[in-house]
């Protein structure tokens, strides 16, 4: 991040001044205050920055953004909003910086598809992109303060809970290009049904040119139906042979994906570290963001060889002659569907298929009906073994054995989980771990990891 005066600080939020400072990074955190820092007193729903005012500038804090009236040694900016601010001052930046700039949502998938297109982007560009989960109201001006003259490109996630935030985030980002992966029923608590999803989803347009590109997803029964005529759309899809970038002779290999991307620049062999018609989904999303961006499909292809698993999602893991597929980040129905196609396409022939799912949180009045839907996928899949835990979840062990899955034990104890479940693994297992972040699942993946070194 350039340095900021105090005064241009104010004048790109909207506050008032008082003292001269120059600053070279921003924090929201105290305990990362250091000399040249900027401390952004953010009022959260628990904590409230300002309390935390003294201890930044003992900690090195050259000024400090704050919406209340502090006594303070250092120059201070004060505003209506310290987060609103927060996110006016990362505009600004943002601006400052004439590069093509992506933003993606969707239900699920969206890590994934954020690193396939910084994959392809890097054939061409220097990209920056979203790190960790800063995909909020919070994380975004992280990211996008975090900016440097070597970077050439952005891709951005963009997360939400509610309406509205999409629309915030965009406008904040101010894309060139947006990508929706798909809709699903993630939020579905918050938002009231899929069509509430949908219209959250499409705010991403909030920020974007009319005439900028758009790619959706051509297969999902949503998105399929919208038309947006002020904007580039372009489809992507498996299924549907009128979509612009789309895949032939799909081939699901023990640990990767061979795919021919098929699009108007013609025809490409495609591998993907990875398996799974969801990874294919995102990889095609990424291959028509490179090329908007006229990265040749050769190209997009060689990188996207090159994309690697994000924190944990989809890491396969071998250890103790047991292969491991720990999906700990998030979860959804439609993401407990991809969770089982892919566990029955990991390893040979014969080798057994355990699922272990946890809830699926801030599913609201749909909550049972959806892990119920999440137990008939994995009947329906094939696994061999299901292993339930939490209160939820115990509907997708009762619906998995209503579709004819015969092994199935359903826990509310991970103690209890973890001791049967070590109890009966053996070498050749494949075993896929997932559930909502809320559920912490990788304690059930520490504790196999814990049997296997013994």
């Amino acid at each position: 991040m350039r340095t900021f005066t105090t005064e241009e600080i104010a004048k790109a939020t909207g506050g008032v001044a008082s003292g001269h400072a120059e600053v070279t990074s921003v924090v929201i955190d105290n305990r990362e205050a250091r000399p040249g820092s900027l401390f952004i007193a953010i009022k959260g729903e628990r904590l409230d920055g300002h309390q935390f005012i003294d201890s930044a500038v003992e900690a090195g804090a050259t000024a400090v953004l704050c919406h209340k009236d502090v006594s303070c040694k250092v120059p201070t900016v004060k505003v209506a909003d310290t987060t609103k601010a927060f996110s006016d001052l990362a505009k600004s930046y943002r601006l400052e910086y004439d590069i093509p700039v992506v933003a993606l949502t969707g239900s699920v998938g969206k890590t994934t598809t954020k690193e396939m297109i910084w994959c392809v982007l890097n054939a061409k560009f220097n990209a920056h992109k979203t790190y960790k989960n800063w995909n909020n109201e919070i994380g975004l001006p992280k990211v996008l303060l975090r900016l440097e003259p070597e970077h050439t490109a952005l891709v951005l996630e963009l997360g939400m809970n509610h309406k509205g935030e999409i629309s915030a985030l965009s406008k904040t980002a101010l894309p060139d290009i947006g990508v929706i992966t798909n809709v699903g029923v993630s939020h579905i608590e918050n938002l009231g049904s899929r069509e509430g999803i949908l219209a959250a989803k499409l705010e991403l347009l909030d920020g974007m040119k009319p005439g900028s590109p758009i790619l959706l997803n051509k297969d999902n029964d949503m998105l399929s139906t919208v038309e947006l005529p002020d904007y580039d759309v372009k489809w992507f899809a498996i299924h549907d042979e009128t979509a612009d970038v789309r895949a032939e002779d799909i081939e699901y290999l023990d640990a990767s994906t061979v795919f021919t991307a098929v699009t108007n620049q013609g025809r490409c062999k495609v591998e993907l570290p990875t398996t799974g018609e969801h990874n294919v989904y995102d990889a095609l999303a990424a291959i028509g963001v490179g090329l908007e961006l006229e990265i040749p499909l050769e190209d997009c292809a060689a990188a996207l060889k090159g994309y690697r698993p994000a924190g944990m999602r989809e890491n396969v893991v071998e250890k103790g002659g047991v292969t491991v597929i720990e999906d700990c980040y998030n979860a959804s129905p439609d993401s407990m569907k991809a969770m089982a196609e892919t566990l029955m396409l990991k390893g040979a022939p014969g080798r057994r298929k355990i699922a272990i799912i946890g809830d699926m949180l801030e599913l609201g009045d749909y909550s049972e009906e959806a892990h119920a839907l999440a137990g008939q996928y994995m009947a329906e899949a094939g696994v061999d073994l299901l292993i339930t835990y939490g209160p939820m979840s115990k509907f997708a062990a009762q619906s998995a054995r209503e579709h004819g899955l015969l092994r199935v034990f359903d826990f509310q104890d991970k103690a209890d989980l973890t001791t049967k479940l070590t109890g009966m693994l053996k070498p050749g297992d494949v075993v896929a771990v997932k559930g909502s972040r809320g559920m912490q699942m990788e304690e059930i993946i520490q504790s196999i990891y814990d049997h296997l070194d013994e």
